[in-house]
């Protein structure tokens, strides 16, 4: 038999861990869900895919389970076994479709994994109220355990979903915007996506009683993975194959995003960033009925802009750097165990190469 090519067994390792995070976190997920009345339930299990619109069993795994698997293998960091993590990755996962559920609503987003976003299906009233209760399950699930343990667990999550909000509204409010600066962006990034991976890197940890220090190395590698993540799902969302992302061809473009690559494009002193920049000024001013009525061509010919200003190479760089600043983090981990500390890089290798 042919030794395996390492790229192949990082891969491998990675898929482990992420199907740890499913196994593990899913029974209690579906116990979580199941305690809202209904159609909340219901509606929650069609969001997370399992259930169709019908009500009948599906297959949809919910996602990656980047998040879970994080939570963990966070609390292997602080000598716990993964288990100890379960209400954190439960948790974490909560919020973070809570706040699916309301940006798709947000954003008028009408599919997601391939299939009818909630509020398409079951209404915008539905699609907040599920929201909402997922945010109040999350709460609970954490603060169950009852000890200190718990409590400065449920800090970390109220502080990441504090930011995780701020973004949000930041990122609507950049839509609006002729011009949004490139640290605004990552602050906007950092707060949307950054906050909460943060917080799953380091609140297993935390349940599993680790010291100050490991959580705050797991926290900052956390945030600066999350940073990354986030620029690769700017490049996906204007080059993503909608095949593969479930979304619209340009999705952030039709959404008049104020992304990562956007950003840097009109930064940039080229001709393209001049072109680039009146269109988008004009496109500010239209109604979202007029935007709505754009044909494919043109938003090719601003996707095409962006990248000939820079703006994809940025993204890309950005995704390296900050793939690398997560790494040097765990060196504030000085007790982590070198196992553990490989699966968080494989981790961080995963978030910057992904393509779907």
């Amino acid at each position: 038999m042919n030794a395996a090519h390492p790229d192949d067994t990082a891969h491998e390792e990675v898929a482990a861990l992420l199907e740890r995070g499913r196994a593990l976190a899913t029974p209690a997920l579906k116990q979580a869900v199941a305690r809202l009345a209904p159609p909340m339930d219901t509606i929650a299990a069609y969001h997370f895919g399992w259930i169709d619109a019908q009500g009948r069993p599906a297959d949809g795994d919910g996602g990656k389970s980047l998040r879970p698997a994080l939570a963990l293998l966070s609390a292997e960091a602080a000598g716990a076994d993964p288990a100890a993590g379960v209400p954190g990755a439960v948790a974490v996962e909560l919020v973070h479709n809570f706040s699916l559920l309301h940006d798709d609503l947000m954003d008028g987003d009408e599919q997601r994994r391939h299939r009818d976003t909630v509020w398409k299906a079951h209404g915008p009233a539905q699609a907040i109220l599920v929201g909402d209760a997922l945010y109040a399950l999350a709460l609970e699930v954490i603060l169950r355990a009852g000890d200190e343990s718990a409590a400065r667990a449920a800090r970390l999550l109220t502080d990441a979903s504090r930011r995780l909000i701020d973004g949000q509204a930041q990122d609507i409010t950049f839509e609006h915007r002729e011009r949004v600066s490139v640290e605004e962006c990552r602050e906007m990034e950092g707060n949307k996506t950054g906050a909460l991976l943060a917080c799953s890197a380091a609140i297993g940890a935390v349940l599993g009683g680790a010291d100050e220090a490991t959580a705050a190395a797991l926290l900052s590698y956390g945030e600066h993975l999350g940073l990354a993540f986030q620029a690769v799902d700017d490049l996906l969302g204007i080059w993503g194959d909608p095949r593969a992302t479930g979304k619209r061809a340009w999705s952030d473009l039709r959404q008049r995003k104020k992304s990562l690559p956007v950003v840097a494009a009109l930064a940039a002193r080229n001709a393209a960033a001049d072109r680039l920049t009146a269109l988008l000024t004009a496109d500010v001013k239209k109604s979202r009925e007029e935007f709505d009525d754009f044909g494919e061509d043109e938003f090719a010919v601003r996707a095409a802009l962006v990248e000939e200003a820079g703006g994809r190479s940025w993204a890309e760089a950005e995704a390296r750097r900050q793939h690398d600043e997560a790494l040097a983090a765990l060196r504030g981990a000085a007790a982590l165990p070198a196992g553990v500390r490989h699966r968080f890089e494989a981790l961080a290798d995963f978030v910057v190469v992904r393509r779907k």
